[in-house]
């Protein structure tokens, strides 16, 4: 039986680009690090300059359609006025402990028509934290902060639980589950998919996805510090997310220096988007409540690369389809371009598609490139696995009179709903 991604999965997909903000008490404190010990006084948070329409103009700029703000971290810090914590915006010199991080973000997202997305860690450790030991009494918490977020900020798109540190507590899956559904009944979550199914992690934190990306998977990785998969009881439909860091560090950091090019931070979307994943990048507003300066232009860098090589494919015919067999043809005067040095007649990526509403189904393809001259000649540029929501197939250009896509291996039905062709440079 095929498995079919359920409406908000799909959604999902075609989101493709989003932005991370990890933003603080770890933002006012340089070098602490996750499970380091030490404490953190709730009076270092004070952004002097706090500014949630500044990050999501500059993601909305770069092509992100969706944000993800860190509204509790593993420290237990609550960006929140949570009635659950004595660790949280309300104790801090922050307008007088009135403000509100979480109101500020959502509201910035919906007034630019951006997808809200909100992470909370269960897990925390600290003087202000509630102890593990006590099973109850955490679940209580953790039910009760989370219906602060899910009941009055309106609708959440998207809840992301990060498992990291909360391995050794056993919660009480079911009435947690059961209170975020009844919150919010349409939410998409990314976690362990024991608890609800949603997206899954790709199970790395450097913005790759493999080239064989399945839909449907057995088992998955669910935290960082676990050593092994974990076995699903049985085959789910989980669509992955890689998520990634712009610098070394997810929090604003004294690292300026660790700023990755944006070749690096290209070929990271490539190989997420272009392998049918959701690519996730990691922006640390800093200890004034702004983007860092060199980090929002890095970040505009990337979204006009991404345009100028993705935006407008090259002119080339509807695909045409022969049983398992489809192919594109250059719209141009066949009298001189073969003679032409034109470098527009150049190509070297083919993007695929897969109509996915009825699950996924290519599991092998190749695809054959037509020589300029010899145009009966055909020449084999790539192999592929998965296609699913969307593959970028990248090769060496060349002057190509015909791409052939040949899907050699199939589970069922397919549709292929678009080929395109590129240059990237």
């Amino acid at each position: 039986m095929t498995l079919i991604p359920f409406k908000q999965q799909l959604d999902f997909l075609d989101w493709e680009f989003g932005v991370f903000f990890h933003f603080g008490i770890r933002s006012f404190n340089p070098g602490r690090r996750d499970w380091d010990g030490v404490e953190m006084s709730p009076e270092t948070f004070c952004p002097d300059a706090l500014d949630c329409e500044q990050w999501i103009r500059t993601i909305k700029e770069a092509g992100a359609t969706y944000a993800i703000m860190t509204a509790k971290h593993h420290d237990g810090f609550a960006l929140w006025p949570s009635k659950y914590s004595r660790y949280s915006v309300a104790d801090t010199p922050w307008k007088d402990g009135k403000g509100d991080v979480v109101q500020e973000f959502v509201d910035a997202c919906r007034k630019y028509g951006i997808k809200v997305g909100l992470y909370y860690s269960p897990a925390q450790w600290g003087s202000r934290s509630i102890p593990f030991e006590n099973a109850k009494a955490y679940d209580d918490y953790f039910i009760g902060q989370l219906g602060e977020l899910l009941t009055n900020y309106g609708k959440i798109d998207y809840l992301w639980f990060d498992g990291c540190g909360s391995e050794g507590h056993e919660f009480d899956r079911e009435r947690i589950v059961a209170e975020i559904l009844r919150m919010q009944p349409d939410i998409l979550t990314f976690g362990n998919p024991k608890w609800i199914a949603g997206i899954r992690w790709v199970g790395n934190e450097d913005g790759y996805a493999s080239l064989n990306n399945p839909l449907v998977v057995s088992n998955t990785d669910y935290s960082e510090l676990s050593t092994e998969m974990q076995t699903l009881d049985n085959a789910m439909c989980l669509p992955s997310e890689c998520d990634c860091k712009i610098r070394n560090t997810w929090f604003y950091d004294l690292n300026e220096h660790t700023l990755k090019s944006v070749d690096e931070l290209f070929g990271m979307y490539e190989m997420s988007v272009g392998h049918g994943s959701n690519f996730l990048l990691n922006i640390g507003p800093d200890n004034h409540g702004l983007l860092p300066a060199a980090d929002a232009a890095r970040l505009l860098e990337l979204g006009e690369r991404i345009r100028a090589n993705y935006g407008t494919p090259l002119d080339f015919s509807a695909p045409e389809k022969d049983g398992d067999t489809y192919t594109i043809v250059p719209n141009v005067d066949w009298k001189a371009w073969d003679r032409a040095s034109d470098p527009a007649n150049l190509s070297n990526c083919v993007m695929l598609k897969e109509d996915l509403t009825h699950g996924q189904s290519v599991t092998s393809f190749r695809i054959y490139a037509y020589l300029p001259r010899y145009r009966k000649k055909k020449i084999l540029v790539f192999e592929g696995r998965t296609i699913g929501h969307k593959v970028y197939c990248r090769f060496i250009a060349l002057r190509c009179s015909k791409y052939e896509i040949e899907i050699t291996g199939h589970n069922g039905d397919y549709t292929i709903t678009d080929i395109q062709a590129f240059y990237v440079k």
